[in-house]
């Protein structure tokens, strides 16, 4: 019998968000109804409070007994471990499909389905890999750890607006991940705004760094691969929700670095 997901708690939809979104055993403990997966994006940043501060963590406790460059290599393999390396498949699989797949939007959409991994997508991974390792070294490790705090959460609030901004672009029983989200509400959108400006707003706070670029610039990066997306398939996938997540990500520390 299928539930009424605004009936079901609202611990089952956040822990829902923790399942899907980690690899850590959450389900071991309770398991929510299977309506709540279609929720979890409404607490997307939520789970980045728990990722970034993990890798926080390690950043700053790492940088103490390792040096600087082991200890951004350990932290982003904790990250990549606690997650599954679910968003870093995504943006292999979106950088395969929109290299590979031309103009074609059922080409595309095969080839982003394909568990392999080919050429665009080792190029795209490696070379962002590379670029965040770079942006992290290139920070002080008190600044580095408050940064990630404040980039995961932010770049998945971001990213989000894709569920907003269109539809599902393959049918239901195509999904990856057998999950299809549901439409983000405006009340939904406030809870989503919160769970991503209160870590950026503690960030500038505590660092005084400019939030007008820090803002800006990864939103407008969202803003432009959301065109190329739309142009392309006309509705987002999983995949295309990772790879963006990363990318959006990646741009905060590309902009805190230039501007550091």
């Amino acid at each position: 019998m299928e539930i009424n997901i605004d009936q079901t708690h609202w611990y089952d939809r956040i822990w829902a968000a923790l399942i899907f979104f980690t690899r850590l055993p959450f389900w071991r403990l309770h398991q929510p109804p299977k309506e709540c997966y279609s929720t979890v994006v409404e607490h997307w940043p939520l789970v980045g409070w728990l990722t970034g501060g993990v890798m926080a963590a390690v950043l700053w406790l790492g940088s103490m007994v390792m040096p600087w460059t082991v200890t951004v290599c350990v932290a982003i393999v904790t990250r990549l471990l606690l997650t599954g390396a679910l968003h870093e498949d995504g943006l292999a699989d979106f950088f395969d499909g929109f290299g590979g797949g031309g103009s074609n939007r059922q080409r595309i959409l095969e080839i982003m389905k394909d568990s392999h991994i080919g050429t665009y997508g080792v190029l795209g991974l490696g070379l962002y890999l590379l670029l965040l390792f770079c942006c992290l070294c290139s920070l002080t490790p008190r600044m580095a750890a408050l940064a990630v705090l404040a980039a995961d959460p932010y770049a998945k609030m971001v990213t989000s607006q894709l569920v907003i901004m269109m539809p599902y672009a393959r049918r239901e029983e195509e999904a990856k991940a057998k999950v299809i989200y549901r439409k983000i509400t405006a009340l939904r959108g406030v809870s989503l705004a919160f769970q991503g400006l209160l870590p950026l707003a503690l960030f500038i706070w505590l660092t005084g760094a400019s939030w007008e670029t820090l803002v800006f610039i990864p939103a407008l990066t969202m803003y432009f691969l959301y065109l190329l997306i739309w142009r392309k398939l006309h509705g987002y996938t999983g995949d295309c929700c990772g790879a963006v997540c990363l990318l959006v990500e990646l741009t905060f520390y590309l902009t805190l670095v230039v501007g550091w």
